[in-house]
């Protein structure tokens, strides 16, 4: 049996239209029609019923769609499987991700990965803030979706598939509360929340920054190792927090609010890998990000792709 008559018949007996059944199938409808006699000769009957207004299965071809449609969906399985075996697009793919990034991006990627990738099972976890490439120097994750930037000569970067506006959070009381939004210069006489002492040192300048951009020191007190104890030294007015609001999606303290913050560059977040542990799958999803992030850019009513510097 030829399978593109199988296909045709298969597509033609959900559509019951030989206009939708050709466009669905890329064919011409006389090449759709041609298809079907020949299926139709091979078996011996009349598989649909055509009038000049409706086309309909008949019993035989009820009969066979049920049968074709099991077998097709089962060879149809075995052949991915084994383009998935030969492609290394099985086992399992392990993803990690700052619990900041926790969201749509993330989950949006994974769930389209798994669609088209059903032979490889997928994992997600969320990774320490003090030590955020530690899991995938251990091999405990295979990628990180992390906050940038990142100064690693083993780390690969992938493309930018998120991208937050800069926040200051504060104490209820603090004085900035109530500012309408608040510029880093602003801040020269504050002292800024510091991040753990084992964040890397890249990544600590992005987030908090010892200088305005005008050359101003910004005094920096000591952090908290988890996002939580970092809101909690908020909210006592201890310091306050350069920040973004994508954190503030997924975190929340009675005693903080957040405002804009200018004069700093987005959030921006990506897919990190380890260069000599890169394989198929973990190419496979970083091409998936680039191409879901690509077809969103432009799409101003959701942010959670973007195309923004590759800058905290």
């Amino acid at each position: 049996m030829d399978l593109t008559e199988i296909e045709t018949f298969l597509a033609l007996s959900e559509e019951l239209h030989f206009g939708r059944t050709a466009e669905r199938m890329r064919l011409s409808q006389s090449r759709v029609s041609q298809l079907i006699r020949s299926l139709e000769r091979r078996i011996g009957a009349p598989l649909f019923t055509r009038t000049s207004r409706r086309v309909e299965l008949t019993p035989l071809g009820e009969h066979t769609r049920g049968t074709l449609g099991a077998a097709h969906a089962s060879l149809r399985k075995s052949y991915d499987e084994a383009c998935a075996i030969a492609q290394g697009m099985v086992g399992t793919l392990r993803v990690g991700f700052l619990g900041c990034l926790n969201g749509p991006p993330l989950t949006d990627m994974v769930v389209a990965f798994g669609r088209r990738h059903p032979a490889c099972d997928v994992t997600v976890a969320e990774v320490p803030w003090p030590d955020p490439y530690g899991p995938l120097r251990t091999g405990e994750i295979d990628v990180l979706f992390t906050v940038l930037p990142i100064d690693e000569p083993d780390l690969k970067v992938g493309t930018v598939l998120v991208s937050h506006g800069r926040v200051l959070a504060v104490g209820r009381d603090h004085p900035l509360v109530e500012r309408e939004a608040v510029d880093i210069e602003d801040l020269a006489d504050c002292v800024l929340l510091d991040g753990p002492a084992e964040l890397p040192e890249a990544l600590r300048h992005g987030f908090c920054p010892p200088f305005t951009p005008r050359g101003r020191p910004l005094s920096r007190g000591n952090g908290g190792r988890t996002y939580q104890e970092a809101l909690h030294r908020v909210a006592t007015g201890e310091s306050v927090w350069t920040t973004h609001e994508g954190l503030f999606h997924a975190y929340r303290h009675p005693g903080v609010v957040h405002r804009p913050l200018t004069g700093l560059p987005p959030a921006n977040g990506a897919l990190v890998w380890r260069t000599d542990t890169e394989n198929a799958k973990v190419r496979a999803l970083t091409a998936l990000g680039a191409r879901m992030a690509a077809g969103r850019s432009g799409d101003a009513t959701n942010p959670g792709f973007g195309s923004a510097e590759v800058i905290l």
